[in-house]
């Protein structure tokens, strides 16, 4: 699978979870207080957002598309920017400090290993594969 087609389906998933976003179930009684509380709950009943949580994941749709497209960036850039921001919001998700990115975005609970989860996996696109697969694949 090419790095295009990949970035377009990340970009259609990150589209997906912005829309069922606005859908959240409310929080639970003992979740951080947020600056921001519009919107604030759990989508699937299992990760906590926001709205802003849930623009962030448009934008990162929009802009998957857009590097599938071959708009602005690349689809290896595209998953190399994935990986590093979504590796700083892993990291942020497990100090108590900033569980809520400074009050703003609900990245704590299980938001932390989904998190994760699309930074190794982006990562590898990004990073690891090899750049001549990237190139054949054009």
């Amino acid at each position: 699978m090419t790095p295009g087609t990949l970035a377009m389906i990340f970009g259609i998933g990150f589209l997906a979870l912005g829309l069922i976003g606005f859908t959240a179930a409310p929080p639970p009684p003992d979740a951080p207080p947020l600056i921001v509380e519009e919107g604030h709950g759990l989508m699937l009943g299992m990760f906590p957002v926001n709205i802003l949580h849930n623009v962030v994941h448009l934008f990162f749709g929009a802009l998957g598309l857009m590097a599938a497209w071959g708009v602005m960036l690349s689809a290896r850039g595209y998953f190399q920017f994935v990986a590093i921001m979504y590796g700083l919001l892993t990291v942020l998700g497990v100090i108590p400090a900033t569980q809520t990115a400074f009050g703003l975005v609900p990245i704590h609970g299980n938001d932390v290993w989904l998190h994760a989860i699309v930074a190794v996996a982006a990562g590898i696109i990004g990073f690891a594969m090899p750049v001549r697969a990237v190139a054949a694949a054009r």
